[in-house]
């Protein structure tokens, strides 16, 4: 079986290394990948120390013709069975260049995030009647989607996990957060791994640390926020300054294998107003570290409220501060919060199942009639 993965990303996240995750898992099952890329991109790099055949091109827009003509010429040349499509504007690529050139070749796309609005353009293309399978990241992301989809289309959605993979040593980070951010060692150190887009409303992060240190007085609390910076990046500095909570919230941009410093937080704060995973959801659990999030992607179907972590609906500051704060002085529940985790993550978010599950997709695909 051969897979073409096709991502039109462009920078670096959550999805990108669930790809490469994928990547690495399905060679066990013999699959033959190839990656149909942009040069010059993160994923490509990366993608170039890993097992997939790399077919990348200088970037083009996915309706133009330079991208039709490359992709038909791609599946013609490869003798492609499965096409695989990551990001939303692979999509836009595929439909276009299968409306031109007929394509004739099983088509999956895996749906990863929720969107606010979806135009009626999208709507077409997320109906399009030559995409297959629609693989959904969660539970979550399979009820909402299925919302602009036909009756006949919500057929298609399949639901598998994201995964990590499940390491006999953990990565050691490059150095270590108190140290680098000079954070005392009586605080109590939050970390939040999310790029700076609109869907991780991080301002949520920021009014949630005010809440707790200026007006339920708890000083003794760090928060670090790794991630990307974007044009929102300034404001969240603004209200950063605008709330006084400069000596409590370090922006640290973007680290390499950030999720390697997970070890050293004492919880891991999600504040998503949208979102598939959220991925580094799944790294903490693997990490061993407790999470409070707002009730956004997989979370429902991973954190039992009060059990091994709490969730809470989305912007809602004060009820995430109101969680956050009895922690702080509760090591043992932390530590129950993190081991009951792990567990649920070796049952459910490992690679391993991600790369097994996937591939039990590919196969009853290959299985039924290609019906062009």
């Amino acid at each position: 079986m051969t897979v073409l993965h096709i991502s039109g990303a462009r920078s670096w996240g959550g999805n990108e290394q669930q790809l490469i995750n994928l990547m690495d898992e399905l060679p066990k099952y013999d699959v033959v990948q190839k990656l149909f890329c942009f040069s010059g991109t993160p994923l490509e790099k990366e993608a170039k120390l890993h097992e997939v055949e790399l077919l990348s091109v200088p970037f083009f827009e996915p309706f133009s013709k330079e991208y039709r003509k490359n992709l038909k010429n791609i599946i013609k040349d490869n003798q492609i069975d499965i096409i695989h499509l990551h990001t939303s504007d692979a999509v836009t690529g595929y439909v276009v260049t299968d409306l031109f050139y007929s394509l004739k070749t099983r088509t999956l796309f895996a749906r990863k995030g929720i969107r606010r609005k979806t135009s009626l353009l999208s709507k077409y293309k997320y109906n399009y009647k030559n995409i297959d399978t629609i693989l959904c990241i969660s539970e979550y992301v399979r009820e909402h989607f299925s919302k602009i989809l036909t009756k006949k289309n919500r057929e298609k959605l399949v639901v598998v996990y994201n995964g990590v993979k499940v390491l006999e040593q953990l990565p050691k980070a490059d150095f270590n957060l108190r140290d680098k951010f000079n954070i005392p060692k009586d605080h109590f150190l939050i970390g939040s791994i999310a790029n700076h887009t609109k869907a991780k409303d991080l301002p949520v992060l920021v009014e949630t640390l005010d809440e707790i240190v200026n007006v339920q007085g708890n000083k003794k609390v760090s928060l670090i926020q790794m991630g990307q910076f974007s044009g929102l990046t300034e404001e969240l500095k603004d209200l950063i300054k605008e709330k006084k909570l400069d000596g409590h919230i370090e922006l640290a941009g973007f680290l390499k294998n950030a999720s390697a410093f997970m070890p050293q937080f004492d919880m891991v704060l999600i504040t998503s107003e949208r979102e598939g995973g959220p991925s580094s959801l799944v790294e903490a659990l693997h990490y061993k570290t407790p999470v409070v999030s707002t009730k956004v992607g997989v979370v429902e179907e991973v954190i039992e409220d009060g059990y091994n972590g709490y969730s809470v609906p989305i912007k809602r500051p004060q009820l995430l501060a109101e969680k956050i704060i009895p922690l702080m002085d509760k090591p043992e529940l932390l530590k129950a919060f993190a081991e009951r985790s792990y567990n649920i993550f070796l049952e459910k978010f490992t690679a391993e199942r991600l790369g097994e599950a996937t591939f039990k997709v590919y196969k009853g695909m290959m299985r039924k009639n290609l019906e062009r």
